[in-house]
């Protein structure tokens, strides 16, 4: 009897115990979340997207399908999309060094990653338009084989590409250290070389933080401003980015017009996170169905 009464009690223990928690309970707490979000994110775009209703389907159609505006979604996609790429190659093999190597400076290194995220995007953009300007201490050499980096769109790939830089090293970053070298020794023992290693060991377990990652990154790039407008030389049709475009029209007091192409950047960036989220929950489905 005393024996079922220890039990018991220890079971109760523990059911308090697991009730029992730092922050208040569900209610108060769902409550406080959802107002924050209401307060900090659906609010103001449910504003825009009020501005925007006022000018009516056909004059958003005809905001967005404008030539210029155009040609700024197409450069700011496109971009954005290179930048993407080319992190997550240089991105993965930095966060490779960071974890599965021990040498000295790792700390520098480390905390320089997170750099772009410090410093205010205007000093980036000003620091990158002055090394890489035609007269600029970088900018002279390309100057001389006839590669004109600053005030082109080659300016704006290399600035996104420095502002977005630790979103793909953080993602990974953690994965890899959780990733036990174990797996690429047996790989090895089996008989597979480093390439196949990479493809069927290593690559499944980074796949869903590098897609994570690069989404996180490519929705950031599609709306930088600060560090792009000192070295895309802003030229309409040619270097002029969307966000350029959304600050022109507040200039000429153009707000529903603003709005709208700031509602059709909130869309861009919502369907890229959205369809990241839907491909992780199909992989996180597949990976518990094995």
């Amino acid at each position: 009897m005393s024996a079922t009464t220890s039990s018991a009690q220890k079971r109760t223990w523990l059911t308090r115990l697991r009730q029992r928690n730092v922050l208040p309970g569900f209610g108060l707490s769902m409550g406080i979340t959802v107002f924050s979000l209401s307060l900090l994110v659906v609010l103001p775009f449910a504003m825009m997207a009020y501005t925007t209703t006022q000018m009516g389907w056909t004059g958003f159609w005809e905001t967005i399908t404008q030539p210029q505006v155009t040609a700024a979604i197409k450069l700011s996609l496109w971009m954005s999309f290179l930048a993407m790429l080319t992190n997550m190659v240089f991105g993965t093999l930095v966060a490779w060094v960071l974890v599965r190597y021990e040498f000295w400076g790792k700390s520098i290194i480390n905390a320089l990653v997170d750099l772009p995220f410090a410093l205010p995007t205007a000093v980036t953009g000003i620091s990158l338009a002055t090394l890489y300007a035609p007269n600029g201490l970088i900018g002279q050499w390309f100057e001389q084989f006839g590669i004109k980096v600053a005030f082109t769109p080659l300016g704006i790939w290399l600035a996104l590409v420095v502002v977005s830089f630790p979103f793909i090293v953080r993602a990974v970053q953690p994965v890899l250290a959780e990733l036990s070298v174990e797996f690429e020794e047996a790989a090895a023992v089996l008989g597979a070389n480093r390439l196949t290693t990479f493809n069927k060991v290593i690559l499944p377990e980074l796949f869903p933080a590098l897609l994570m990652g690069a989404g996180m990154m490519f929705a950031r790039a599609t709306g930088e401003y600060g560090s792009v407008i000192f070295i895309a030389g802003n030229i309409p049709m040619q270097s002029e980015i969307l966000p350029l475009i959304i600050i022109s029209k507040l200039e000429q007091f153009d707000i529903q017009g603003a709005s709208a192409v700031a509602l059709f950047m909130l869309m861009i960036s919502f369907v890229i996170l959205l369809s990241i989220n839907i491909m992780q929950w199909r992989l996180s489905r597949r990976v518990g169905a094995r």
